[in-house]
């Protein structure tokens, strides 16, 4: 352990304590799980402009969808004695032998985006996220309110494996659509949360969906496998929007490019602007011993083609997307 680490380690008494520090003193490490989607992007460059404002030193490691670079990367920060450690979990379990790393060593964990095995939930300080159940939801409720009583075969592009936003992006349909027998999902497989990937799927459903005529709707975990999907309907001839439904979430840019051309639907808005509170939690339990709600909610929203989708595109387009 470094010199500044043993410092902290004897500063600290459980995990209630106040050092009197200042957002400038503060050094936080981020596992970022990647890169794989706009809306991933995104968050890595609103994170560093949150820092900035801050005046906070901020240390990414872009795991490259591996929860071993994750591992990795989290002792690194813990051997570097940093203030507080950022994650962003790739999957949601194998986290609780790195935690307790980090938890002996007096050094904060919070979540960003993505949760972990209830079994974890005393290894970290806090978690920042949506409520990706109430997206998967409003995603079917929207679906529900679009096809009335009409017979919809929905197929589905489901995010990484293992992953707690896949998961919940999937109970959270299934809920909105309960209740509505009409609507049934017909097909189910992961993209990755990658365009490519979304493309290759959709590609496999539209050929095994006699060239995609038996599909009402796609209902993407999030927009990029959206961006691909849409790319396969058109090479087959279809015309994403109408032919075929589209409802995804997240609310890149790109897929309000794809709404102002009438080939995309709609899409539930998850915030790249998870740091920012996140931080915020940090600095007050460092420096007034403050704890946080074990949960920051972030707010989620529904878009459609009648919310001006260019307008909005030009608002997000600078972001990192």
């Amino acid at each position: 352990m470094t010199f500044r680490a043993l410092l902290l380690a004897s500063a600290f008494t459980g995990a209630l304590f106040a050092t009197g520090a200042r957002a400038g003193d503060l050094t936080i490490g981020f596992s970022q799980i990647g890169s794989e989607s706009g809306w991933r992007a995104a968050e890595t460059t609103v994170s560093k402009a949150e820092a900035k404002k801050r005046n906070i030193t901020f240390k990414i490691a872009d795991a490259q969808q591996k929860q071993e670079n994750q591992i990795k990367a989290i002792r690194s920060f813990i051997a570097q004695g940093v203030d507080a450690i950022f994650l962003a979990p790739v999957v949601a379990t194998g986290w609780d032998a790195v935690l307790k790393e980090a938890k002996e060593a007096n050094i904060p964990v919070v979540l960003l985006d993505r949760d972990i095995d209830p079994s974890g939930k005393d290894l970290y300080l806090t978690a920042v996220t949506s409520d990706s159940v109430h997206e998967g939801k409003v995603a079917g409720e929207w679906l529900a309110s679009q096809v009335g009583a009409k017979a919809c075969n929905v197929v589905e592009l489901q995010g990484t494996v293992g992953a707690s936003v896949a998961t919940n992006r999937k109970k959270g349909f299934e809920d909105g659509i309960a209740g509505h027998s009409n609507i049934k999902i017909v097909r189910s497989q992961t993209g990755d949360f990658t365009r490519a990937k979304g493309k290759e799927v959709m590609e496999s459903f539209i050929k095994a969906e006699g060239g995609g005529k038996n599909i009402c709707a796609v209902y993407a975990h999030n927009d990029d496998m959206m961006v691909g999907a849409i790319q396969a309907m058109k090479e087959a001839g279809l015309k994403p929007g109408k032919d075929i439904l589209t409802v995804s979430i997240d609310s890149v840019p790109d897929i309000f490019k794809a709404m102002a051309a009438g080939e995309a639907n709609a899409t539930v808005e998850l915030t790249p602007n998870m740091a920012g509170p996140a931080f915020d939690a940090v600095i007050a339990y460092k420096s007034k011993g403050t704890v946080p709600p074990k949960w920051i909610q972030t707010e989620s929203k529904l878009y459609t083609q009648a919310d001006d989708p260019m307008k909005i595109y030009e608002s997000k387009k600078d972001l990192g997307y």
